[in-house]
């Protein structure tokens, strides 16, 4: 498949870029700072490298894509819009162009509570939600922009991410959230994204993602 990485400098962007190219597709990265790319990263993984403040550019690199994934979002506790305002520049391209499956990052939060969620699971995901709450703001709006695209959307929703290795192991809720679903790695958030690129059931979807 011919696919582009928005925020492909990123922890969980880097993971879509070297897990799709494996896999064998071709992959163009679009990044804020191509400077932030590790070394030799374009030339063994990527087809080309766009920047994202390049309006002409980006628009081109979603041109005739299979599919577009975004790990775009805010670094820190302050979000100041970050998520919502990049999404939007994607949908923007992405309609301008026609292109349709589009796969992004958000967060467990930002999803309904599991049905039978233990009582200390719930508080704590309240407790976090509280600290975190101008993330989850922001990523709630990006999540609003998808619902009113013409996109087929699929918006992957993790806990708390960790550094740990792909296992390919891992349990999805389309529409929903794992019970007890208190962590995953951005390798395995990775895995999960390219693996509900054709995945009929998660179009226009939030997906609860979690060990």
């Amino acid at each position: 498949m011919r696919l582009t990485v928005f925020g492909a400098t990123g922890a969980i962007g880097r993971q879509l870029v070297r897990q799709a190219s494996e896999a064998g597709h071709e992959v163009t990265a679009v990044v804020r700072d191509p400077a932030r790319l590790p070394e030799g990263l374009a030339a063994a993984d990527l087809h080309a490298v766009v920047r994202l403040d390049d309006a002409a550019a980006v628009r081109g690199a979603v041109a005739g894509r299979d599919a577009v994934l975004s790990g775009l979002g805010s670094r820190g506790r302050k979000a100041d819009g970050v998520a919502e305002r990049l999404t939007g520049q994607v949908l923007g391209a992405m309609e301008a162009e026609g292109v349709r499956r589009l796969l992004v990052v958000s967060a467990a939060p930002v999803g309904p509570e599991a049905a039978d969620e233990p009582l200390l699971d719930r508080a704590m995901r309240r407790a976090i939600g509280a600290v975190l709450k101008d993330v989850y703001a922001d990523l709630t709006l990006m999540e609003a922009a998808l619902a009113r695209s013409t996109t087929d959307w699929t918006s992957v929703r993790p806990p708390k991410l960790t550094d740990g290795p792909r296992t390919g192991v891992y349990r999805t809720v389309v529409g929903g959230t794992p019970r007890s679903g208190r962590s995953i790695s951005r390798a395995d958030v990775a895995h999960a994204m390219l693996a509900l690129i054709d995945e009929p059931a998660a179009l226009k979807q939030g997906v609860g993602i979690a060990y």
